[in-house]
């Protein structure tokens, strides 16, 4: 019998880090060595009682039950305008410029298989979140990583992407506040970046999930003048309002981009529970307190954090926001790998190495705040015994 191969495609990607390790770290916990989990960055805090209450009551009705329009229900259209006029300051129309997404994973999956072309050129930023570059491999893009330095903010250097041959780019990833270097967002830059599209006739798709955690000013690329002409923006609930698993998310551009993606994923999915929607869209209302509340708490948990940062003999900058910290690696270790394997497995606490972002991010970790204080406590009272670091002051 002829031998089933997979397609092509799956020889340009691999199993994504996170899938792999967390059953490695399910088997420890299985055999009792109880971990302490500083990796993925899922909220672990509930969404709001009123989001919960509307989720429950929605669900007990009969018609609600049944395939809902590919475009999502008005009602979570219009919160998410509301949401946009409220925090950023943007206008958008909840009838054509806003698409619901399962999340914003399948939304970079659903632009890339919109508007990419087998060869097209894609700038992905080096470090990185990896989805960028695996669906762009997937769509059979080429991929052109552009540096993010310390050095420069970790902000792209637009002198260097002048220098490199755009002709056959179609596409841009940016993310600010910037996954993983907590790197913060700035009218200055979006301004660039919005230039930088328009000069070349490059598509400028913004990721902006990070944008109200420890940050006092929520910003979007969309504010710049004529930004939904080159711009797509990508927002999400998964960590604003504490919903990761409810796979609730939204795109936002003009009517033309936003149509085109429509083909694409109403040919993928069959739309969202009529009820988690409803509930999305009572989150969206949540007053300043609900944020400030939040932030109160992931502040406590940052601060335990640097205290774990310091202890590693890890450097970090003060100013970075968004639900990780990012910090440098000492000279003593080869690279980020071996410091989180040293620690995975004499310590028994799980964080991030930096490697797994791009080759930029080599010499640096990542820890996650989605973790209760007492357990990142624990974290760093098992790092100081098994390393023996003395906390910088």
């Amino acid at each position: 019998m002829k031998t089933i191969q997979p397609a092509n495609r799956l020889q340009t990607v691999s199993e994504y880090y996170f899938s792999g390790k967390l059953k490695e770290i399910a088997d420890m916990n299985a055999r009792g060595l109880n971990i302490v989990s500083l990796g993925v960055g899922s909220p672990d805090m509930p969404p709001s009682e009123t989001a919960i209450e509307t989720l429950c009551q929605s669900a007990r009705k009969p018609d609600v039950h049944g395939y809902q329009p590919y475009v999502g229900i008005p009602e979570l259209r219009r919160a998410f305008a509301d949401w946009y006029k409220q925090w950023y300051n943007v206008e958008l129309n909840p009838d054509t410029e806003i698409q619901p997404l399962i999340g914003s994973k399948e939304g970079i999956l659903h632009i890339s298989l919109a508007f990419l072309n087998s060869g097209d050129g894609v700038l992905v930023p080096n470090p990185g979140y990896p989805t960028y570059s695996s669906v762009s491999r997937l769509a059979e893009a080429r991929l052109i990583y552009y540096d993010l330095k310390e050095e420069n903010n970790w902000q792209p250097d637009f002198e260097a992407l002048e220098r490199l041959d755009l002709s056959n780019v179609k596409l841009m990833w940016v993310n600010y506040p910037n996954m993983p270097t907590g790197a913060q967002a700035s009218i200055e830059l979006f301004t660039k970046l919005v230039a930088f599209g328009r000069k070349h006739g490059i598509l400028i798709c913004h990721d902006n999930p990070y944008s109200f955690i420890l940050n006092n000013r929520p910003l979007s690329i969309l504010e710049i003048e004529g930004a939904k002409e080159i711009c797509i923006e990508l927002n999400s609930l998964s960590k604003s309002q504490n919903m990761p698993g409810w796979r609730m998310a939204m795109l936002a551009s003009n009517p033309q981009f936003v149509e085109w993606i429509l083909k694409v994923k109403s040919n993928v999915d069959s739309g969202q529970f009529k009820p988690m929607m409803l509930a999305a869209a009572q989150a969206l209302q949540a007053p300043p307190s609900w944020y400030d509340e939040m932030n109160r708490l992931y502040g406590s948990r940052r601060k335990v954090a640097e205290e774990i940062i310091r202890a590693l003999g890890c450097t970090f900058d003060p100013k970075q926001s968004g639900l990780f910290l990012w910090g440098k690696i000492p000279d003593r270790y080869k690279n980020s790998g071996e410091l989180a394997d040293e620690i995975l497995y004499r310590a028994k606490v799980f964080i991030v190495p930096g490697f797994i972002f791009g080759s930029n991010g080599e010499r640096y970790i990542r820890i996650s705040l989605c973790c209760r204080n007492d357990r990142l406590q624990e974290a760093l009272e098992r790092i100081i015994k098994t390393t023996n670091t003395k906390i910088w002051n």
